[in-house]
């Protein structure tokens, strides 16, 4: 017969053997975890994930780093991260424009939707209607008039065909009735530093990438697109105030791969509902005209869902098509 004093030791070491997978499986985060951003450096989604992920590694006990797959628009990295384990170390920031996506692109390689788990939202941004200042605008109805006193002659860039920037111009001209070449770029900062230089006329970009350049007056603003004025930026008003029912904008989401486990969703979504209020970081969000958002996973998803319908209306109207 095995001896009890035998038993005992081989019940402490299948234990002991056990323990490191035991911890593997309840312990989160336990190596440093990745943020993709589908968008370059300076990009809207960048900046914002950059003044979020220091903090939520603070949160989390483990370094939160970023990593910029640029491309296609931001399918490119969404890919990837759709591609990744579902185990909560490669995260993703969706911004509007992924909703967009769906409609957008005939042969997508992921589903917004089915591919991803919504964590939270971590900032909402309205658009600005920037010109340079050479431009003798010093309202949206100053644009349109200017843009229909020379038809098919004034430019405006964007990020990309079918970007939200794209599309909101293209709500401006089904409202207004105007001639207008579109310019599109491989995301905001490129088509920036184009209006920087003259080389386009306007552009809608998130205030968090061009308001640094209106404040130093290397660009003027002329509206944001928010349904109200944009607590960063009190005096500046509404599109909707010259054109009503006009309202766009851009978000964005932290996403994982679908099936990451639910535990580490919503200890993710904690921590970042406590970030985004954070004093710092909820005023560096503000004074770049953002909004700090979050809500639950629940909440996030329906949100998500409802914008993908919407921009597919949008897109179907506009006949917006990329292959």
């Amino acid at each position: 017969m095995v001896s009890r004093a035998l038993m005992a030791k081989s019940a402490l070491l299948f234990a002991a053997a056990l323990s490191p997978i035991a911890a593997a499986q309840t312990v989160y985060p336990a190596k440093t975890v990745r943020i993709i951003v589908p968008f370059p450096p300076g990009s809207g989604a960048d900046i914002t994930t950059r003044l979020v992920a220091p903090r939520l590694g603070e949160a989390l006990g483990q370094p939160v780093i970023v990593d910029n797959r640029a491309g296609a628009a931001g399918n490119i990295g969404a890919e990837v991260a759709a591609r990744s384990p579902a185990d909560g170390y490669t995260l993703l920031t969706a911004p509007a424009s992924s909703a967009i996506s769906q409609t957008l692109y005939t042969k997508l390689s992921y589903d917004l939707v089915k591919d991803f788990e919504p964590i939270a939202l971590m900032a909402g941004v309205p658009f600005m209607l920037v010109v340079h200042p050479s431009l003798p605008a010093k309202n949206v109805k100053d644009l349109v008039a200017l843009a229909k006193s020379k038809p098919g002659q004034l430019t405006y860039g964007s990020t990309g065909n079918g970007s939200s920037p794209h599309l909101t111009t293209e709500m401006l001209k089904l409202q207004t009735g105007i001639d207008i070449v579109h310019v599109p770029y491989k995301g905001t900062p490129p088509a920036v530093t184009d209006l920087l230089s003259g080389n386009i006329t306007f552009m809608f970009a998130n205030s968090l990438s061009v308001l640094p350049h209106v404040q130093t007056q290397r660009l003027r603003a002329l509206g944001v697109t928010s349904a109200k004025r944009s607590p960063g930026t009190p005096n500046l008003p509404t599109i909707a105030e010259s054109y009503p029912g006009f309202e766009s904008g851009t978000w964005f989401a932290l996403l994982a791969p679908a099936g990451t486990p639910r535990e580490v969703i919503t200890r993710i979504n904690g921590a970042v509902a406590k970030v985004v209020q954070m004093p710092d970081v909820r005023e560096k969000i503000v004074a770049q005209g953002g909004e700090p958002l979050s809500g639950t996973p629940q909440q996030v998803g329906t949100y998500i869902r409802s914008e993908v319908a919407k921009w597919g209306k949008v897109v179907r109207a506009s006949g917006a098509k990329v292959e």
